[in-house]
């Protein structure tokens, strides 16, 4: 649950910057690479006041950083939380009888 939400707030925090500046690797090599000469239709099309060529791109660099810094953090409190689960327990077990048992009946 942790994880998803260290997802959720460098998604958030990684858009908003990539919207104000929208040169922020790797967005743009992604989207050139997968949507190739489509960027005089989205770079005219406004969504929520900024244009869909720069939405999309922060979007794709958001997912990226995003999925960098939650497997980060898993990877690491996966590794602290290894340590805290180990417990040691000692037994002592006292075989030794002084009588026998009674007999079958």
């Amino acid at each position: 649950m942790k994880g998803a939400i260290v997802f959720i707030v460098v998604f958030a925090i990684v858009l908003v910057v990539t919207l104000a500046y929208i040169s922020i690797p790797p967005g743009e090599a992604i989207y050139r690479a997968a949507l190739p000469n489509t960027e005089q239709y989205t770079s005219t099309y406004a969504i929520a006041g900024t244009n869909a060529f720069a939405l999309i791109i922060a979007v794709f660099n958001g997912v990226i950083y995003a999925f960098v810094a939650w497997l980060i953090f898993t990877l690491a409190t996966w590794g602290s939380r290894k340590d805290k689960n180990q417990q040691k327990v000692i037994v002592n077990v006292n075989n030794q009888t002084t009588s026998s048992p009674p007999p079958p009946q």
